[in-house]
């Protein structure tokens, strides 16, 4: 299928506000310019209960956490949703996925937290799954206070963060702990390979995500070319996929991430994982966070929060 109308509108829209591609910038240039964009794109801001940024204990010193809590909350400990941003493991923040964060809160009728780990290349790997790791340990070690139930714990990302929301969840497993109730993926990073055939196919043309993108990416984060083996980088690459909680993948078919989405929704299904895939025809990579100017990425928001209603309220 061909790109969305609106997607390609978008594409326009940003080639004539002079977007550059982020391997054509350093990684200070790529960062500024993606939050000068989410400022443009997300002027309208969904409400919730209530938004506090903390600092919390982490691997290498002071953590930031952003927690969201939403409005009308019941009484009683709440659900909580882990969200770990996109951007390559090099750029993004807490505020470049804040309307994300906001709607998922809303959506979800969840607390969540976003985490603002460490990044590529001053921080390359494995300094942001840790941070994520150690972040998802803390919600839970201090679930009481924060008002959260242990036991509905998910974690989710798009992109790099879908990728982190994947390697948190086998470490999790391995770890013993916290327990994990679902895993939210939304286009993730799943392998460093970059040689599915998506790669071929939406290599330049769709949008600012592209196969040249991937590598730069890739090579600001990882230190050496062996991580490219490591599951903590690629969970595509994990040996055994059971016991993992379940999942929904959300992919772009016009996204040089399509193909290891596919594949890794696949892997999880074979290792005896409840998967869900859904694919968005026509969709770039990063349609999710342009809602609403992209209906797509309205539904496809609305989609992911309906099945966190599910898993985190099954009574109702």
């Amino acid at each position: 299928m061909a790109l969305h109308p609106q997607v390609i509108d978008l594409i326009r829209r940003a080639e004539e506000a002079g977007v550059r591609p982020a391997y054509e910038l350093s990684p200070r240039d790529a960062r500024a310019q993606m939050e000068q964009m989410s400022k443009i794109r997300d002027q309208d801001r969904t409400e919730v209960g209530a938004v506090a940024d903390h600092l919390i204990a982490g691997p290498a010193g002071d953590l930031p956490v952003r927690i969201y809590t939403p409005p009308g909350a019941p009484d009683g400990p709440q659900p909580a949703l882990m969200f770990f941003h996109g951007g390559g493991h090099v750029v993004g923040s807490l505020d470049t996925h804040d309307l994300v964060a906001r709607n998922l809160c809303v959506g979800g009728e969840c607390v969540v937290i976003s985490v603002d780990y460490r990044m590529g290349p001053e921080d390359p790997f494995p300094a942001a799954p840790e941070d994520c790791f150690a972040a998802t340990c803390w919600v839970a070690a201090n679930a009481e206070s924060l008002g959260i139930d242990p036991s509905r714990i998910a974690v989710s990302g798009d992109s790099a963060g879908g990728n982190l929301a994947a390697v948190v969840a086998l470490m999790a497993r391995d770890a013993g702990g916290p327990a994990l109730c679902f895993q939210l993926l939304v286009y993730p990073v799943a392998d460093y390979g970059c040689d599915t055939p998506s790669y071929s196919t939406w290599a330049e043309g769709a949008g600012i995500l592209t196969a040249k993108g991937m590598a730069w990416f890739r090579d600001h984060y990882l230190s050496r070319p062996e991580d490219r083996l490591d599951w903590r980088a690629a969970p595509l690459r994990a040996e055994d996929l059971s016991g993992l909680p379940p999942a929904l993948v959300i992919t772009a078919e016009c996204d040089v991430l399509h193909d290891e989405g596919v594949l890794y929704a696949e892997a999880l299904d074979r290792a005896g994982v409840q998967v869900e895939h859904r694919n968005y025809p026509g969709m770039m990579h990063g349609f999710f966070s342009f809602a609403p100017v992209i209906d797509d990425g309205a539904a496809a928001q609305e989609f992911a929060a309906g099945r966190l209603r599910a898993v985190f309220r099954p009574e109702g």
